[in-house]
């Protein structure tokens, strides 16, 4: 369904202004009119990393007249396979901070606001509220979940992306038109079943086929130009090279925007609702977490220990702790791994950062290896306290 212009059109564009915009000028649908609506527009968008990248390159470009950008981490070398708006100059930079500068290098006309801060309860309804439009490139489900609320509380649209591996989906979430995101996910994942693209990976370019589709929605939204994603789920695949279009009603039932609301202000704590870890693997860790210094001090001693990475194969390939055997964490879900484990030996469980070696870890222990640990911050706390000159991924 075609929407209204969400913005109205600035007063007038400059001489460089028309000279610039050109190619959008003279597409009918867009015009002057369209392009006086993106000078004048507000756009937030959550992230700058993967899907972020190409989304704020290409909104600076087509002319949005102001970009704000919110993220708090550093450019980190694994992030430029896929993360363009950084170079290796940027290593150590904050993230926002590098993507501003790319936005101006890309069009000095653009007016770039920097949100140098984690997006917490706090401050997202204030931060939100200065935008027209959200583009939400978050990859966790507790900040995604909190991005919606507070778009919903506050009555404005966002344009939503996910990416893993080769697949990706996108679509707009508006509640005064069509669903939210709970209306499509009314409940997080349990904990462990979709791993994030840290733990599984991405294909680099993939970000840039969702991050340029999120672009392309929002200026049809500013504009009020063609049929944005409202209602409707786009799922992409890149290996098949093939794009299906899912229809997503709003739920009438839904506890946010639903004819019945219960949900209506933010959760005090979105992590805990989507519990990244499951209430059984934090009462196994409870006091059977060890660090990956304890780790190195008990393979120096020689104690008699058996060193299990839950991670997988790829994962492994790329680095590993010394002595450590893998077994994916799928073997211990399905109860084939538990055969394989020493009755002789104490069990030390590792993973990429300690949530996936938590969930095993209540597994082992209920199958009776109650002396079992887990090594909290897995291989990343390894390669930053113990071998520093090991890859990271």
């Amino acid at each position: 369904m075609s929407l209204p212009p969400l913005v109205e059109p600035a007063a007038e564009l400059t001489v460089e202004e028309v000279r610039r915009y050109s190619r959008h000028l003279i597409i009918p649908d867009v015009g002057m009119a369209g392009q006086k609506r993106l000078k004048n527009a507000k756009v937030l968008c959550v992230g700058a990393g993967g899907l972020g990248s190409p989304a704020l390159l290409y909104l600076a470009a087509a002319g949005v007249g102001t970009l704000g950008v919110i993220d708090f981490d550093v450019v980190d070398e694994s992030n430029l396979q896929r993360q363009i708006i950084h170079g290796q100059s940027d290593i150590g930079r904050l993230k926002a901070e590098s993507a501003a500068d790319s936005v101006k290098e890309i069009n000095p006309l653009v007016k770039v606001i920097v949100h140098n801060t984690a997006l917490t309860t706090d401050n997202v309804m204030e931060i939100f509220s200065g935008y027209d439009l959200i583009v939400d490139g978050t990859d966790n489900f507790a900040t995604r979940y909190m991005v919606n609320d507070a778009a919903v509380l506050l009555g404005k649209p966002y344009v939503w992306g996910s990416i893993y591996r080769f697949d990706g989906q996108a679509s707009v979430f508006w509640a005064e038109h069509g669903p939210c995101y709970r209306c499509l996910y009314p409940e997080p994942p349990p904990p462990g079943m979709v791993p994030s693209c840290a733990e599984g990976g991405v294909l680099g370019v993939l970000c840039a086929s969702i991050g340029s589709i999120q672009v392309n929605e929002a200026i049809k939204l500013l504009a009020g130009i063609g049929e944005p994603l409202v209602g409707r789920l786009m799922i992409y695949d890149a290996l098949e090279m093939n794009y299906r279009s899912v229809k997503v009603r709003r739920d009438p039932e839904c506890v946010l925007c639903g004819k019945n609301p219960t949900v209506t202000q933010l959760l005090d704590d979105y992590e805990a609702f989507c519990g990244a870890v499951s209430e059984e693997a934090q009462e196994a860790a409870s006091g059977s977490t060890i660090t990956a210094k304890d780790l190195k001090s008990l393979q120096d001693a020689g104690e008699n220990i058996y060193v299990i990475d839950v991670r997988e194969p790829n994962e492994y390939e790329i680095v590993s702790i010394p002595g450590a055997v893998l077994i994916p964490k799928g073997e211990f879900l399905n109860g084939s791994a538990l055969e394989k484990l020493p009755q002789d030996k104490r069990i030390i469980l590792h993973c990429k950062s300690g949530a996936r070696s938590a969930e095993v870890l209540a597994i082992v222990k209920n199958a009776g290896f109650s002396d079992a640990v887990h090594v909290g911050g897995g291989v990343l706390s390894w390669i930053k306290t113990v071998d520093p000159s090991l890859p990271a991924y």
